[in-house]
């Protein structure tokens, strides 16, 4: 039996709004280990940035991420920072 390759994956542009979500989730990879948290949170996190989405205080919980060494609300208190620090430089 075979497999196929995974597909490519063209990463996002370096000045998108994807990309700048996606890094702020990375800054904190020390209290995200799993690397599937991180993908999700992304996500939801650009989703919420786009207009559809929940607010961190919101997601940190309905994500049902596992976090170390920090609570969910100062988890959720620290990406609310760096999504106002995204949104005024932009």
């Amino acid at each position: 039996m075979t497999t196929l390759p995974p597909p490519s994956v063209n990463p996002a542009p370096e000045h998108s709004i994807e990309k700048k979500v996606y890094d702020i989730v990375d800054k904190f990879k020390d209290h995200l280990p799993v690397l599937n948290d991180r993908y999700r949170l992304g996500f939801t996190l650009f989703k919420y940035v786009t207009g559809e989405g929940d607010p961190p205080e919101v997601l940190v919980k309905s994500t049902k991420i596992r976090l170390e060494g920090i609570s969910e609300a100062e988890f959720a208190k620290k990406l609310s920072e760096e999504l106002k620090k995204l949104k005024s430089a932009s």
